[in-house]
């Protein structure tokens, strides 16, 4: 990946306002892999306690357009299209992450997948799938 794709998604995750009040990070970038992770804060906790699923999307979905991004060329950028979640189990434990990775990239239409995961003291958990369509567009 050129540095020029890898200053252009720092620039623009610091840019998200809502993955700061989730405190997130990114962990790692490749070309067609972006992984994110996250405190579960008591803040985006669900009423039973576990993380809210909207934690898991967010960070499954930005995971994955993060990676779709990391195979367009320098002035495109990409949108959400559609994105399925399958929520496996409840996110439990300390800190989730989410592994993005492009599946097919092309002009119209990049596929994506993302795998999220809690961690906790005892190891980690497989707890969302995610799927789904990201459109290219031109920046600007």
């Amino acid at each position: 990946m050129s540095p020029v794709i890898r200053k252009k998604i720092s620039d623009s995750f610091a840019a998200q306002s809502m993955m700061k009040t989730m405190a997130v990070e990114i962990v790692n970038m490749d070309k067609g892999l972006v992984t994110l992770a996250s405190p579960i804060l008591t803040g985006c906790r669900q009423q039973q306690g576990f993380g809210h699923a909207a934690l898991t999307f967010a960070l499954g979905d930005t995971a994955a357009g993060y990676a779709a991004l990391t195979v367009m060329p320098e002035d495109m950028e990409v949108l959400t299209a559609e994105i399925k979640v399958n929520l496996l189990a409840p996110a439990t434990g300390d800190r989730l992450r989410a592994e993005g990775r492009v599946i097919k990239p092309g002009r119209r239409l990049v596929v994506v997948q993302s795998d999220v995961y809690a961690q906790s003291a005892n190891g980690e958990k497989h707890i969302a799938m995610l799927t789904g369509t990201m459109v290219p567009v031109a920046t600007g």
